[in-house]
């Protein structure tokens, strides 16, 4: 769980093999809202047992473990369904549709739509400037990326590079638990490279107790991440290369 101040927290549902749901709520008004509900029923029982009304449903791409549990989802709760409007077509139930720098007001926050193809072409981030919380999908992992089943290196790296101008305190949600193998890819591509190894060693020890590393920071991965050290384009393919075959 992340909580701050203002009684907004993120609960963290590890769901399937590896898969993370963000339910983002506000304790005041008891009003939730999650993001890419790979399954439903853990969310449901999360939100039956704290009393909790589920307004909407943001989902950052349209693949099977990120909007699977939309229409239960929404038919158990009334939740309105949001997702990009360029990919509204493959996004079950979609109702609310959004555009790339749009901005929405749910929870009373007001969260920033931002388009970032490369893991897919409809894939959107979803970012929450008050907070400082990045929902990324499968954009961004800690020590990695996704890998590109539809966009181009260049899209990949440019959506990175968008990613990278957010403050470096910036909290990152990733959608995976994929940060242990990341990691000791990037001890094979920075071997000499003492934070990369600090960290690998952190992981080890975090998943051999069944700790989460998720959320991780944009300042973390700009240190750590092979994937943000690219120092261009053609860096960045070579890496995402090596990656696809590790």
């Amino acid at each position: 769980m992340i909580k701050n101040e203002e009684n907004i927290l993120v609960e963290i549902i590890p769901v399937l093999k590896d898969n993370y749901i963000f339910l983002v709520v506000n304790q005041e008004t008891r009003e939730a809202v999650v993001v890419d509900p790979a399954v439903a029923p853990p969310v449901l029982d999360y939100i039956n047992e704290h009393q909790l009304t589920l307004t909407h449903i943001l989902n950052t791409h349209h693949h099977r473990d990120h909007v699977g549990g939309n229409l239960a989802l929404k038919e158990a709760t009334g939740a309105v369904i949001v997702g990009y409007i360029n990919d509204a077509h493959r996004i079950d139930g979609a109702q609310m549709l959004v555009e790339d720098e749009q901005q929405i007001e749910l929870l009373g926050l007001t969260i920033k739509v931002m388009a970032v193809p490369g893991h897919t072409l409809g894939h959107v981030v979803y970012y929450i400037p008050e907070k400082r919380w990045l929902f990324c999908g499968d954009t961004v992992f800690a020590m990695g990326c996704g890998y590109l089943f539809e966009g181009t290196y260049q899209q990949m790296y440019s959506s990175i590079q968008l990613i990278k101008t957010l403050p470096d305190e910036t909290l990152i949600f990733c959608a995976h638990e994929y940060t242990l193998t990341n990691g000791l890819f990037a001890l094979q591509e920075y071997s000499d490279n003492l934070q990369i190894k600090k960290r690998v060693d952190k992981i080890k020890k975090d998943r051999n107790v069944g700790k989460i590393t998720i959320p991780t920071t944009i300042g973390a991965e700009k240190l750590t991440n092979p994937f943000f050290l690219a120092r261009n384009c053609e860096e960045f393919t070579r890496l995402r290369q090596a990656k696809d075959v590790f």
